[in-house]
């Protein structure tokens, strides 16, 4: 029995590593953080992790706290839209897929048309899928690995995969499901004209009980506590996905708008009612306390112009003003705008272009795309808080370069929290969970 003062653990599980924060439950107050990387296999469209690599970060992060043993709950926020197929003794049967993975582009294509087309699905299941969405990658996975879809007999999200390691429980949360184009936060439910479709063809008994807000998965199972160092009273909560938790650790209020600069670019609002938006540049996810969280999505973002900044062999910073450079940082296809196959362009060059102002083009072209998805998150939420300024956040809200970009492109204040709570906003709201 836990006898100590009350601790809780929040881990971040994205693209690149695991974040681990533990707090002081009763003060809210940080105690200590632990962090691991993570091993992409990337190119070509492609994007994968083995899941035992998001354990064995885990396993890494929560060892640097020293604090496995006291904790009483730990929650799990996961990357979104991951595909993870594991086998009937649930061990994973392939590398997981990505949300950035862009493969599935052109299944995406014939699900949003065959299944009633773009209306269809943002009234049924608040979102027209992206490319990243889980039931896009499951369609083309079904098609290109069908030994791998016949074998596989359950389907999890990153976050729902580790929360069942830990608890021994199949579970995950209305945020998270929303994301798969699979479960809808109208219905609260599953959608069987999804699952039944030719297109996916799919079992609901594979997928992952989603618990109303509050409920846990359970205490940890004996061998996870020993192989976590976590005490055997610790409970799991449910988990949720990354952009829901960090709603939750920014203490994001409804109209009010944060932009994270992170692998990718997300803007996102909270609201109490969706109002689904066809176009595709929101996607209507739900939120992690009962709500909604319409979401706009960029997947070309910090990664890109460290890229960029790479290839003309200067410093990230080291942007220049003038000149007449247009940069399309789309290095790996794009979200938003909806082009999955796209590649960068570099246009308006002439001999008297720098480096700097390349680059400096080159973050404009990041940046604008978030921009253009703001503006369409005022109809999806009814309504923003422009006063309020942007609340920037990720990687990239510690850049000066980025932030200026960002405050220059949209003309509004710019709201930046210290390092820490910027950094581990996501790990803080699981914890919150």
């Amino acid at each position: 029995m836990l006898s100590h003062p009350a601790q809780v653990a929040g881990v971040d599980s994205s693209t690149q590593g695991t974040k681990v924060l533990v707090v002081d439950a009763d003060r809210g107050s940080a105690v200590c953080s632990g962090q691991a990387g993570h091993a992409v296999s990337a190119g070509m469209g492609r994007s994968e992790s083995d899941p035992a690599d998001w354990l064995r970060s885990l396993q890494e992060a929560l060892a640097q706290t020293g604090r496995a043993g006291e904790l009483a709950a730990v929650s799990v926020a996961g990357q979104q839209h991951g595909l993870v197929c594991l086998s009937a003794d649930r061990l994973p049967l392939r590398p997981a897929i990505l949300w950035n993975d862009v493969r599935s582009g052109p299944w995406r294509e014939r699900l949003v048309e065959r299944l009633g087309g773009p209306s269809w699905w943002a009234g049924q299941l608040g979102s027209v899928p992206a490319t990243s969405f889980t039931v896009c990658h499951w369609a083309r996975l079904r098609e290109v690995e069908p030994e791998t879809a016949s074998a596989t007999r359950a389907i999890r999200l990153p976050h729902e995969f580790i929360t069942e390691m830990l608890s021994g429980r199949p579970v995950g949360d209305r945020g998270d499901a929303s994301g798969t184009g699979w479960w809808s936060p109208i219905s609260n439910a599953y959608v069987p004209s999804v699952l039944e479709s030719a297109e996916v063809g799919l079992d609901s008994g594979l997928l992952a009980e989603v618990l109303a807000e509050g409920e846990v998965a359970g205490p940890v199972t004996a061998a996870s506590a020993g192989r976590f160092g976590l005490d055997p009273d610790c409970l799991v909560a449910q988990g949720t996905g990354d952009n829901m938790a960090a709603a939750l650790g920014l203490a994001l209020r409804p109209g009010q708008v944060a932009m994270s600069l992170g692998t990718s670019g997300t803007a996102f609002t909270l609201s109490r009612t969706l109002a689904p938006d066809a176009s595709g540049v929101v996607s209507g996810f739900a939120d992690a306390q009962g709500g909604y969280l319409p979401l706009v999505c960029t997947l070309n973002c910090t990664r890109a112009i460290d890229r960029v900044a790479e290839w003309l062999g200067i410093d990230r910073e080291a942007v220049e003003d003038g000149g007449r450079v247009v940069v399309l940082p789309f290095l790996d296809g794009e979200r938003t705008p909806a082009l999955p196959g796209a590649h960068g362009l570099v246009a308006g060059l002439d001999a008297d272009a720098t480096r700097g102002q390349i680059l400096w083009a080159a973050y404009l072209g990041a940046v604008v795309s978030l921009l253009d998805g703001i503006a369409s998150l005022a109809a999806a939420s009814g309504g923003l808080a422009p006063a309020e300024g942007i609340l920037l956040v990720g990687g990239g809200g510690r850049s000066r370069a980025w932030r200026r970009a960002a405050a220059w492109l949209s003309e509004r204040p710019l709201l930046v929290p210290g390092p820490d709570d910027a950094a581990l906003a996501t790990a803080r709201g699981a914890c919150a969970q």
